[in-house]
């Protein structure tokens, strides 16, 4: 996994796509050329026509982009939509169902139908698929998000391409993803990507929306996604696909901490997969962090579903910035109903995310403890527990 290589940021980027710094732009691409394990989200809009199931004309070309890439000593990792959208026209259905029972009923009919297509390709090459659905339970247990790990990272060992999928036959809301573009950013962390793709309908991050002002100007590169640049994302897809740009750049966030940069670009264009290896700027690339998190702080920060949010006074938001252990005296909100070892968010005095860690104390307890000393503990809550509630080990610092 790759972070910027010794790379200063350039104050000179910013949201209007225009550098003065065209050194920082080479070296990025540079970087993305370099990429050894790469992971591709292909959205549903761009492998189904709407009522036809599946454009295997347009996969049979990517998937022959990605033997190319292959056969540089690369290794591919596929994230896929469409298993719904293959299906539904299989229930006899006109439109993408709205009912779940409905949906799991096509995601069923559609995910043999999508497979199937993938390995028809890829076997035209002397090449092999393996199929992996996951639902956000499988990430969020730490043993369970090791073995899928392991299974990843053997699969491309053994030089097969992983297709990785959610499994929409049984998930229910608590444990969706929710959309493909932060399942993709799950598993470039589980594979530790050198680089994610995400192949979509529009040509990149743009400054107004493209398809409502013809003016609007493609931003080529984005240090780090701000709330300036979150301000960009507009609504939701497609009307077969889920994710918008807001989930695209939370996509761009959560790489950004494994130290894998993002390219976002438009998989209707020529070679859409071989161009972000030609060394010439396409879409929009997201760099990563300068000092990307530990395996296990990505893992909290990532992976692991939070359960409820402690405001923090600005001392305790200081000693966090500066490395150190969260501390009771420190809180001043608890909000959620969670269990310890449960994963929250700390917020600061403005209500902004700063960090998410594994707490020490189940909410009860941490509400009679807040801005109490651990040497009070005993006497409140009738026991000695930990001096810290959020250890620096197992806390990751993120931002909002």
């Amino acid at each position: 996994m790759m972070g910027m290589m010794g790379t200063t940021r350039a104050k000179g980027w910013n949201v209007s796509g225009f550098p003065d710094d065209r050194v920082l732009s080479e070296r990025s691409w540079q970087m993305v050329g370099a990429a050894r394990t790469i992971v591709i989200k292909i959205g549903s809009n761009l492998l189904t026509t709407p009522g036809n199931g599946l454009n295997r004309d347009w996969i049979a070309r990517r998937g022959l982009e990605m033997v190319q890439l292959m056969g540089q000593g690369r290794k591919v990792v596929i994230v896929t939509s469409g298993a719904v959208a293959a299906g539904y026209p299989r229930l006899g259905l006109s439109v993408r169902p709205k009912l779940l029972r409905e949906k799991q009923a096509a995601a069923s009919a559609g995910q043999p139908i999508l497979m199937g297509c993938y390995q028809e390709v890829f076997a035209a090459h002397g090449l092999q698929t393996a199929q992996v659905l996951l639902t956000r339970d499988d990430v969020e247990h730490r043993r369970r998000y090791l073995n899928a790990r392991d299974t990843l990272r053997t699969l491309l060992d053994f030089g097969l391409v992983p297709i990785v999928n959610e499994n929409d036959t049984v998930v229910v809301e608590q444990i969706k993803f929710g959309d493909n573009d932060t399942l993709s950013a799950n598993v470039a962390d589980l594979v530790d990507a050198d680089l994610l793709i995400l192949l979509t309908d529009v040509d990149g991050l743009f400054d107004t929306d493209p398809r409502h002002n013809p003016q609007a100007k493609r931003i080529p590169l984005v240090t780090e996604v701000t709330p300036e640049v979150e301000k960009l994302a507009g609504g939701s897809g497609t009307a077969v696909g889920l994710g918008g740009m807001v989930t695209k750049l939370k996509a761009a966030k959560m790489a950004s901490l494994s130290g894998c940069p993002m390219v976002l670009t438009n998989g209707f264009s020529d070679d859409p997969i071989l161009a972000v290896f030609s060394g010439k700027p396409v879409g929009t690339l997201f760099l990563p962090a300068t000092a990307p998190l530990n395996a296990h702080k990505r893992w909290l920060a990532n992976s692991r579903l939070s359960r409820g949010a402690l405001t923090l006074d600005a001392g305790a938001v200081i000693a966090l910035n500066k490395g150190k252990s969260l501390l009771a005296r420190g809180i001043v909100a608890v909000e959620g109903d969670f269990d310890r070892g449960d994963a929250v968010f700390c917020l600061d005095p403005e209500g902004n995310r700063i960090a998410k860690g594994q707490v020490n104390y189940p909410s009860a307890d941490l509400r009679r403890i807040a801005g109490q000393h651990s040497t009070d503990f005993e006497a409140i809550l009738g026991f000695l527990g930990d001096p810290e509630v959020i250890h620096r080990d197992h806390m990751a610092m993120i931002n909002d």
